[in-house]
């Protein structure tokens, strides 16, 4: 590349630079979600009192209490008191979501690096990172899976950089990155190793044709047959005997002959397919050895968090429970449903099939398995998104090089002339503008989502430390950010008896208690009595509610546009 070409290019970058930014604050919500109010006073908790395994926010006695995301709740926290600190009206609120763009736009920024780094084009890294930013919008929020997503994809950077330069400053880094996801979400460290796995797939398939396993059978079956016939001449037999034994010693040394060079034949038609193959291709990466023991290295930093054993069997527990058959983001994915994921696996296959372009088996493995985890549960959408899109982008730059090689080169000398930045900059602030403007009138948290005035008037009117409410899943996290105690929060983890039974008592399934209130698939009254439930908060257009405004047991005490609260008479 020639100085004026780089010229070009870091122009192009800033230029990239300043609209993968803009993209990724128009893309972040104003409203904040419900696991961010927990994720405040549980970073505040561990402030205060450490990480005592047990919650302190539930009016349930007892519960023990992982603390999966401990180190960014403890983040979270710190920014929301030093936005208190400020003096300014829901200056918390305010940090927290200032936090939030700056982390969308590290993601979009690091979704540009990867790409360029995998596709060595910049305009293709530029266009896909945009189209991934707005893929991602609908999981950008004040939650630790934002910085997975960061860590996830820095680590397919650090395993394509490693194995192309084998330097052990990547080695290091995806080490890091290890301890770095088992503190700040446990529940998907396991995946960190999934990533691996394609990799080193490849290198164990490719180890396997590489050996030639027919030849050495071949070598193996007539050395056999060769060194008994020579026994039998070294024992001394008759002349007519022992001229059979020679003749048949000379053809079945012909034959080895024959079939290894059939073999021999065979196995270089085999690589010069292997080298220009019609669609998959399988290449052998030595440096694939050092990632295993990379990864080997990395199972064991699941021992550097304080969560015990937490790192190993927090997704086990996870899976065995039944709270992702009842949480809509664990929910299989529906294609009908999401229109955005069919359009990409359409234009995936499309350009597989109707195109020449050619996918390297550790990409395949990965998609697919990328494919497979999306359609089990629909939150692994935004991997498929986060990660696919640098193999897509192999893909589109083997076709520019064969149809347009310099088409890439001009476009991006194009965009770089005055004009051409001046209507880029343009046609994305149009962008941002257009999704931003219906957020304009967007709170720090929606009244009509979080029970913001019945709160305010339980904390007023009644004893919270002597009652036992009962409320929602989908607002739990507010009311214990409000400081009262709850039935029930988005911790789904925390009310599954897998993950709350100690020495001293069985797990208690408190989550299928309220799925099967909520859904009246049972009587409620019973499980109040259970549970000894003395209040009721309620979303006044809930199942359970039409049922407690008609029994004469239940005495209505609050109600807005939004929430109702009841008294239990006992």
């Amino acid at each position: 590349m020639n100085i004026e070409d780089k010229k070009t290019n870091t122009k192009f970058h800033i230029l990239a630079i300043i609209c993968i930014i803009l993209f990724s604050f128009a893309i972040t919500p104003v409203t904040l979600q419900n696991d961010t109010f927990y994720t405040i006073r549980i970073g505040e908790h561990i402030i205060n009192q450490g990480i005592d395994m047990k919650d302190p926010f539930s009016w349930h006695e007892d519960l023990p209490y992982t603390y999966p995301h401990w180190a960014y709740d403890t983040g979270i926290y710190l920014i929301y008191h030093l936005g208190e600190m400020t003096g300014l009206e829901e200056g918390g609120m305010l940090f927290i979501y200032i936090s939030t763009l700056i982390l969308s736009s590290i993601l979009g920024l690091v979704i540009y690096l990867t790409i360029n780094k995998i596709s060595k084009n910049p305009l293709i890294a530029f266009f896909l990172t945009m189209i991934s930013i707005y893929l991602l919008t609908d999981f950008v929020a004040a939650r630790a899976q934002l910085v997975t997503f960061i860590l996830f994809l820095l680590t397919i950077f650090m395993i394509e950089s490693f194995l192309e330069t084998k330097k052990k400053r990547y080695a290091l880094g995806i080490i890091l990155i290890s301890i770095s996801i088992a503190n700040l979400h446990v529940a998907v460290w396991p995946f960190f190793f999934v990533l691996f796995l394609p990799y080193i797939a490849e290198y164990i398939i490719s180890s396997i044709i590489d050996a030639n396993l027919t030849l050495k059978c071949i070598e193996f079956y007539y050395n056999y047959k060769i060194k008994r016939i020579e026994k039998k001449l070294e024992k001394g037999q008759q002349i007519e005997k022992r001229k059979l034994l020679e003749e048949k010693l000379q053809t079945e040394k012909q034959n080895y002959i024959s079939h290894k060079e059939k073999e021999e034949k065979i196995i270089e038609e085999k690589k010069e397919k292997r080298a220009n193959p019609f669609k998959l291709k399988i290449e052998k990466n030595k440096a694939v050895k050092w990632l295993i023991l990379i990864m080997v290295i990395c199972a064991f930093t699941g021992l550097l968090t304080p969560l015990k054993d937490a790192p190993y069997t927090y997704l086990v527990k996870t899976m065995q429970g039944n709270t992702t058959k009842n949480i809509s983001e664990h929910l299989p994915l529906t294609l009908y449903n999401d229109k955005e994921t069919m359009v990409v696996l359409i234009i995936v296959l499309a350009v597989l099939i109707f195109s020449k372009v050619k996918i390297q088996l550790h990409d395949f493995l990965m998609l697919a398995g990328l494919i497979y985890l999306s359609f089990m549960t629909r939150r692994q959408v935004s991997l498929l998104f986060l990660i696919g899109m640098p193999i897509f982008a192999k893909w589109l730059e083997y076709l520019f090089n064969k149809y347009d090689e310099e088409g890439s080169k001009n476009f991006i000398r194009l965009m770089t002339t005055f004009l051409g930045k001046t209507l880029t900059l343009a046609i994305v602030i149009l962008l941002c503008f257009v999704m931003i403007k219906p957020k304009l009138k967007d709170k720090f948290v929606s009244s009509t989502k979080y029970p913001v005035a019945a709160s305010t008037w339980i904390l007023e009117n009644l004893d919270i430390e002597n009652i036992h409410l009962y409320n929602e899943y989908n607002y739990g996290s507010y009311l214990l950010f409000r400081g009262i105690p709850v039935f029930i929060d988005s911790r789904a983890d925390l009310y599954a008896p897998e993950f709350n039974k100690t020495d001293e008592m069985e797990g208690r399934d408190i989550f299928s208690d309220y799925i099967n209130i909520s859904s009246i698939s049972t009587y409620y009254e019973t499980k109040f009595e259970k549970y000894d439930i003395t209040h009721v908060i309620i979303v006044n257009n809930a199942k359970l509610n039409m049922f407690l405004s008609r029994d004469e047991k239940y005495k209505q005490l609050y109600k807005d546009d939004n929430f109702t609260i009841y008294e239990r008479n006992v």
